[in-house]
């Protein structure tokens, strides 16, 4: 054998290897744990969850910068999420509350705050935050990356996703994370839609549309916020949808039509030449008419003007080689009804009618169906942001807002950094065997959370009906998690890694009163404790089950409930001051309903009280066994210690184990010795 032989081998297996490298490396494919689309905030909000846990992630952008789409977005340039900076309060979850924009991270300073102290801030200020962010949490983000093709593909190791960019490479990743956001224009065909100008080209020069006449499709932000900037410049503008407007402030929905941009509606109530109409987009025409005037001095005609005309389908006479933006006189709603609201020709005519996601990038192996509701402009996903039928594939932000539509603020950024969080607790789960997080508290300590959380939490404050807080009972203690989507409450156990035991659950929301009111009225809110289920207002509801609802009950629950009927529940009554913190208003009945749940007496007694009932009952109060008779409280006095020994109260582990479900409860309900009611101070 030729010794320069087993040399030749090495360096030629050597050779392979490094060629296989380099062919690996220019063919471009990357290979991730996680895969981010999108540096938005959703994106970015996700990739400091993932950064945190030292997760293999990467974030993909196709701009060169975080949050493009704040470049051009709002066109006018203000922002409509509030920046409330000066609350009173020095405690950050409250704080939150009323912030709007910034992110969540461990960095307490790292708030939007730094960029803007204006209520509504600047769209420029947005995209310099994310880069903040970005940049003081080391996120991992490749920008310049526009991926144009996404499919999923299955192997013995399982699903997995490769994402294609616009120079064919690839990036393989077990786990997707969209985080796309909704920039398609939503676009209505009807005849002459091709004459209509789009939100995302317009002027937005106030001086262009002087002494025009305009037509606005769409009631929405961003036809009102185009409205506003040109109600001094243009002669008349009228606004068009099908619905009519719907107020932010009426629906408690901040997707709807805010004050900040409805300047529109006092010109028209006050008759000032502006107007809202009616009509089914599908069912109008857009027809154009050139209008010859008469001559000018010099014995000139004057231009010709274009002037474009509303009309409805019904008056258009049906032909097939005649210009169908050309129409006569009898084909336009004033020769049929003289006084037609829209008689009159504008000069122009722009839609205003929102985004849709961009479903054109996924292969039919891995794109997400449409949504059910929307009108199908958002994708479809599980209760837990998973895309239907595509497994490992997670919607986040704003293409996620299907599970609350029209409801809670799932599609803005105060609501969607809590359900990334969610998602990522998910994901934790599944891929990383980590349960969501959670807190265990004595029982009797679970009231004082309860109004602690319901007094300061953002979470579910915002993401009302959304999200929840789940507590589930173990008898002489409880284990507490925040901002379980309640939706996926039947998968509970599968996506958080908890069991419930034999004593039940309580899940916390946050809801707004179902009925219809006059919402500035005199009897807008509900002040009486005892009539706390006719709340109005943001409040409190805790529903106590025995068992885990079903799929089958969620999905045949009460119309307007965000859960199944309990077996029993609890409205703790509006608050004027979101507080809900008074003693007899608040703190007692919620004592009452948790006694019922736990059924065991949770009030708190002083010493004296609690060394008279360890004398006069078998079982003292849970707040007596786990503090007094553990010697927590109780005086340095020899002598009365020697009386709890000698009675053989001295503290035992078996009764605070057996005090989940005591048959003797009702008697603890009457009052006993020195009773008081625990209550919190929230402020920190």
């Amino acid at each position: 054998m030729d010794p320069s032989l087993p040399c030749f081998i090495l360096l030629t297996l050597l050779g392979s290897v490094v060629s296989s490298f380099d062919n690996r490396h220019h063919n471009g494919t990357r290979h991730y744990g996680y895969c981010v689309l999108g540096a938005g905030p959703s994106g970015l909000q996700m990739g400091y969850f993932l950064s945190k846990a030292r997760r293999d992630y990467i974030i993909l952008e196709r701009n060169s910068g975080p949050g493009s789409f704040f470049n051009k977005y709002p066109r006018h340039r203000k922002l409509i999420s509030i920046n409330k900076i000066h609350t009173g309060r020095g405690n950050r979850e409250f704080n939150l509350r009323h912030d709007w924009n910034s992110l969540l991270s461990d960095k307490p300073e790292l708030l939007f705050k730094r960029v803007s102290s204006e209520f509504y801030p600047p769209a420029d200020a947005f995209p310099l935050y994310l880069s903040m962010f970005v940049k003081e949490l080391g996120l991992k983000v490749q920008y310049g990356v526009d991926i144009g093709r996404i499919r999923a593909v299955q192997s013995a190791t399982g699903r997995s996703y490769i994402l294609t960019d616009q120079h064919t490479s690839d990036y393989t990743c077990s786990v997707l994370l969209v985080a796309t956001g909704l920039w398609v224009p939503q676009k209505v065909e009807f005849v002459g839609s091709d004459l209509v100008e789009g939100y995302e080209s317009i002027s937005t020069n106030p001086e262009d549309y002087k002494h025009q006449a305009v037509l606005i499709l769409g009631k929405g932000n961003s036809a009102f916020e185009t409205a506003q900037s040109i109600l001094g410049s243009a002669s008349r503008v009228h606004m068009l949808s099908s619905s009519p407007v719907r107020l932010a402030w009426q629906t408690h929905y901040v997707g709807d039509l805010r004050a900040v941009n409805n300047e529109l509606l006092d010109t028209y109530q006050l008759k000032s030449l502006d107007g809202l109409v009616e009509a089914r987009l599908e069912k109008i025409v857009i027809a154009q008419r050139m209008e010859q005037s008469g001559r000018r001095s010099g014995g000139r005609k004057k231009e010709k003007k274009r002037q474009l005309y509303l009309t409805l389908k019904k008056y258009v006479h049906s032909r097939e080689e005649k210009n169908s933006s050309d129409v006569t006189g009898e084909e336009l709603p004033g020769h049929h009804i003289d006084n037609f609201p829209t008689r009159k020709p504008y000069d122009r005519v722009i839609r205003c009618l929102g985004f849709r996601f961009n479903f054109s990038i996924f292969d039919s192996s891995a794109c997400p169906p449409n949504s059910e509701n929307a009108k199908g402009r958002l994708p479809g996903v599980t209760a837990w942001y998973e895309g239907k039928d595509t497994p490992g594939l997670f919607v986040l932000g704003t293409a996620a807002h299907s599970r609350d539509y029209r409801s809670s603020a799932g599609g803005f950024v105060h609501g969607f950094r809590y359900t990334a969080r969610a998602v990522h607790r998910v994901l934790e789960h599944r891929y990383h065997s980590n349960e969501w997080p959670s807190t265990r508290l004595l029982t009797t300590q679970l009231q004082s959370w309860i109004l602690k959380r319901v007094g300061e939490a953002s979470g579910p404050y915002q993401m009302f009906e959304a999200l929840g807080d789940v507590v589930l009972l173990r008898g002489s203690h409880c284990e507490y998690l925040e901002e379980f989507p309640i939706q996926a409450l039947p998968q509970f156990s599968s996506l958080s890694g908890h069991e419930v035991s034999s004593h039940g659950l309580i899940v916390v929301v946050m809801q707004y009163g179902k009925k219809k009111i006059d919402y500035l009225g005199r009897s807008r809110a509900e002040t009486d404790w005892t009539k706390a289920w006719q709340s109005n207002f943001l409040h409190p509801v805790l529903y106590y089950y025995d068992t885990l609802p079903t799929e089958e009950e969620m999905k045949l629950r009460p119309p307007g409930w965000p859960l199944p009927r309990p077996k029993a529940v609890h409205h703790m009554v509006e608050d004027f001051l979101t507080e809900w913190d008074g003693p007899i208003s608040h703190i007692q009945p919620l004592r009452r309903f948790l006694e019922h749940c736990v059924q065991t007496d949770l009030r708190a007694f002083y010493a004296e009280s609690c060394f008279r009932s360890s004398l006069t009952h078998r079982k003292p109060p849970l707040y007596c066994q786990q503090g007094y008779l553990k010697q927590q409280g109780v005086p340095h006095n020899s002598r009365l210690r020697q009386h709890v020994h000698d009675a053989g109260l001295a503290p035992a582990e078996r009764n605070a184990a057996t005090s989940g479900a005591d048959p003797a409860f009702p008697n603890y309900l009457a009052p006993a010795g020195a009773s008081v009611s625990s209550g919190l101070k929230l402020d920190l």
